[in-house]
């Protein structure tokens, strides 16, 4: 098959404003749905690892906290189920994911590959509307969680006092800021933060089981509290009811597989096939990752329990959202527990910049090639500007409060982790591995429960997350509206040298071009025939046709073309497209007629409008018309246009 042939940029309004001081700066640094840089995976992956752990690790600053506000004395109990729902359900659904969405989508892309056409489209944007959710929030509770270890250190309290608002906005600020310059070397970082942070904790909750194992009476005490729950059984029941609300402890492993692309495989991997070893290396991470925190999580439970009186760890108290560090501070000097509140801080912050780069590598993934967002979203400076100002506003909203925002970030989780179970429940089945299809089904059936019951008990998440995907929906509505009339073409290729030549013999004021609804050489002929009869042209027609694809929800085409002589003219059979009138404007555009002859059907507009937008139809002629006004609007030049001639049908 011949090469691309030549093509028209798209239209993209920001290229008016990159004229401007401020525009160059706005759009510097190329599309972020167009980087590689991000694709090439240099390193190992224990080091990768860390880049996932400041998401995951940093939930350790408030995870104890909420579980002993939701369980209390069952909290260790209950994180038992947490880390067997961990090791059991979620390690094994996101195994599959790497397996089968390598570049780092995730489960999104899975579903989107398994759902075709609005249903599909729809479905993507419901879980970005989740996907938004849990990582706009994991900004917000990060930073909120961050300002309150400032906040309850005995050194910085004099200075900045009670401002936890004020603290979190700055920190979102700063976050913001390095972005905006340009955010390189993050695995280093990653690293650099992740590692003392981990290894503070084991230092702490070392020194935490110490004491407990000099006085035993706390674990006898604690014996007596559950006895007083009833029995195991009953204590097993009530520790899988208070489960959705630890949640939070899951949230690692979406990030795990987003970073992908970073993860250095084997040398059996080659170019254009499936990646093994770097499917295998990030099976590893997650594996690694999730024993890690599992174990944190148990031993952290279990020391908080025992160590933390009830009115230290309820809400107001020392020890919310701050757990370790109230052991911290309490058992080994305020030295030493604002060298771990430091720590604390830096990777907090950091799993909020995990989440802004995680937001900067979906979204441009998404919106703009589904034509569901303006084109500047591609660019990474107003997309940081534009989350920067949701993140202040969620903050506002729930006045920099942990808890108050556990439940929309565990709703965002957990609706993720159901996808994902979903979508290789359904890759599996088709790949008739029914046995791993059916135990996927029990995993979604458990995330399912468990998102039920988060709902029901925290309703506000839902509220949350059914803002941001309403938002998310009628944002990508208006836009697709807006950009309806861009001339949606990605590329144009020939079937045949053949058509190659022929194509070039009719570019350049040579032909008449004339859209034609069917393709016969006898409607050709009384086409023809017709227009040589009202209007004065002796040039040559060029008959154009075009095929649209079942699949309408695309934005952007890749055309296919074939061209052939018919009685002295031309015929031009244009395939794979997903708007006629957009196809006819961008073929006009690279042939550059005499004329165009567009017909008009005089239907209800409001028909014809709805299935222009929707299925790539409806009032052809006119909406060629305004395509080619909108585009010569963008891009004059002193060439004179096409005659256009409106024909009724």
């Amino acid at each position: 098959m011949p090469e691309n042939h030549s093509a028209i940029p798209p239209l993209e309004t920001e290229s008016k404003h990159e004229r401007a001081g401020f525009g160059r700066w706005l759009f510097a640094g190329g599309r972020l749905d167009q980087a590689h840089a991000s694709t090439e995976a240099n390193h190992p992956w224990y080091m990768v690892l860390w880049l996932t752990g400041v998401d995951y690790f940093s939930t350790l600053g408030y995870q104890p906290g909420i579980a002993l506000l939701a369980a209390g004395a069952i909290s260790p109990i209950a994180t038992a189920i947490l880390i067997l729902v961990t090791l059991c359900c979620a390690l094994p659904i996101y195994a599959q994911v790497a397996g089968r969405s390598y570049v780092g989508q995730g489960s999104i892309a899975m579903l989107e590959n398994l759902l075709h056409g609005w249903w599909g489209r729809i479905l993507v944007l419901v879980l970005l509307g989740f996907a938004a959710t849990d990582f706009v929030i994991t900004m917000t509770l990060s930073a909120a969680d961050a300002a309150q270890h400032a906040i309850e250190n005995p050194y910085f309290h004099p200075f900045v006092g009670d401002a936890a608002m004020t603290i979190t906005m700055g920190l979102l600020f700063l976050l913001a800021l390095v972005f905006l310059k340009g955010f390189n070397e993050a695995i280093g970082l990653a690293s650099a933060v992740a590692v003392p942070y981990l290894v503070l904790n084991v230092v702490v909750l070392g020194r935490c089981l110490v004491e407990i194992s000099r006085h035993p009476e706390l674990f006898h005490h604690w014996k007596a509290t559950l006895a007083l729950r009833g029995d195991w059984t009953a204590i097993a029941i009530a520790s899988g009811l208070i489960f959705p609300r630890l949640a939070l402890g899951l949230s690692g492993f979406e990030t795990g597989v987003s970073v992908m692309p970073l993860i250095r495989g084997g040398r059996e991997d080659r170019p254009g096939e499936v990646p093994a070893g770097r499917i295998a290396n990030t099976r590893k991470l997650l594996a690694a990752a999730a024993v890690i925190m599992s174990v944190m999580l148990l031993v952290s439970s279990f020391a908080t329990t025992l160590l933390i009186p009830e009115e230290a760890y309820r809400i107001g108290g020392k020890a919310s959202g701050r757990a370790i560090a109230y052991l911290a501070h309490g058992l080994m000097g305020n030295a030493f527990g604002t060298v771990y509140d430091v720590s604390t801080i830096l990777i907090l912050w950091f799993a909020g910049a995990s989440a802004m780069a995680g937001l900067l590598h979906l979204i441009p993934r998404y919106l703009p090639r589904m034509g569901m967002a303006p084109s500047w979203v591609a660019y990474p400076r107003p997309l940081v500007l534009v989350l920067f100002s949701i993140s202040i506003l969620v903050t506002w909203v729930f006045k920099a409060n942990v808890e108050a925002q556990g439940g929309a970030y565990a709703t965002g989780v957990l609706v993720l982790m159901l996808s994902a179970a979903i979508a290789a429940a359904l890759s599996l089945w088709r790949e008739r591995r029914q046995t791993m299809s059916l135990y996927c089904w029990l995993v979604a059936g458990v995330f399912g429960f468990t998102t039920v019951d988060n709902v029901i008990e925290r309703p506000d998440g839902i509220i949350i997350a059914s803002i941001f995907i309403f938002v998310t929906i009628a944002i990508s509505a208006i836009s697709r509206y807006l950009r309806a009339t861009e001339l949606r073409v990605s590329e144009l290729s020939f079937v045949d040298e053949k058509s190659a030549q022929l194509w070039d013999l009719i570019t350049g004021k040579k032909v008449d071009l004339i859209p034609m609804r069917t393709s016969s050489p006898k409607g050709r002929a009384a086409k023809f025939k017709e227009i040589r009869r009202y209007y004065r042209t002796k040039d040559q027609a060029a008959f154009v046709n075009v095929t649209l694809l079942d699949n309408r929800s695309e934005f952007f085409a890749p055309l296919q073309v074939t061209v052939r002589e018919e009685d002295g003219n031309y015929v031009i059979e244009v395939s794979q497209a997903i708007a006629i009138a957009n196809t006819i404007a961008y073929v006009s555009e690279l042939i550059d007629p005499c004329s165009i002859f567009l017909g008009l059907t005089r239907r209800n507009p409001m028909n014809q409008a709805l299935r222009f937008l929707l299925f790539g139809e409806g009032e052809t002629g006119l909406m060629v018309y305004k395509i080619l006004l909108r585009y010569w609007e963008w891009s004059p030049e002193e060439d004179v246009r096409p005659l256009i001639f409106l024909m009724s049908d």
